[in-house]
């Protein structure tokens, strides 16, 4: 059987800067759903997201975008790319990445300045509750607010 490349392994990596990116846009029960591409990295440039800090921002971002009064009946999911360079978040409605600049920016401010237990992680919550690192999550956190700060259009738009 021959496959056809899927559009997000159509995206130039090599091009590709940190940023908000529009993976795809789907009609799911006549409404949309975004998918958001949050690339945190330079894919192929810079060192990827280790395992355990990536966990930690997974839970952290999950439970910071569902209790978001604003957005948490449009969230979808939020999770880690199997690449380790960034996570993808899916929300309800036909949006852009302007749209949730404020949302992305208070969600990585929670994860840098969090302290404290880390939500789901526990054994009867998860099925690997060991493996986090909030040190590091709160690191590459704060890194990708720095790296926000300087974002024009092109970190908002995938490259051509």
């Amino acid at each position: 059987m021959e496959l056809n490349k899927i559009p997000s392994f159509t995206v130039d990596h090599i091009k590709l800067e940190p940023g908000i990116y529009i993976s795809r846009i789907d009609e799911v029960g006549g409404d949309y759903v975004t998918t958001f591409d949050i690339r945190l990295k330079k894919p192929n440039a810079e060192p990827v997201i280790n395992i355990a800090e990536l966990h930690t921002i997974e839970h952290l971002g999950a439970t910071f975008l569902r209790n978001d009064e604003e957005w948490k009946d449009k969230v979808v999911y939020f999770g880690p790319m199997g690449c380790r360079t960034g996570c993808y978040l899916l929300l309800k409605g036909r949006l852009e990445p302007k749209d949730i600049l404020d949302l992305i920016k208070r969600l990585w401010k929670f994860i840098s300045t969090f302290e404290g237990e880390i939500p789901g992680a526990a054994a009867k919550d998860c099925g690997n509750y060991l493996d986090q690192n909030l040190p590091m999550a709160r690191y590459e956190a704060k890194k990708y607010l720095e790296k926000m700060e300087k974002f024009t259009e092109s970190n908002l738009a995938y490259p051509e």
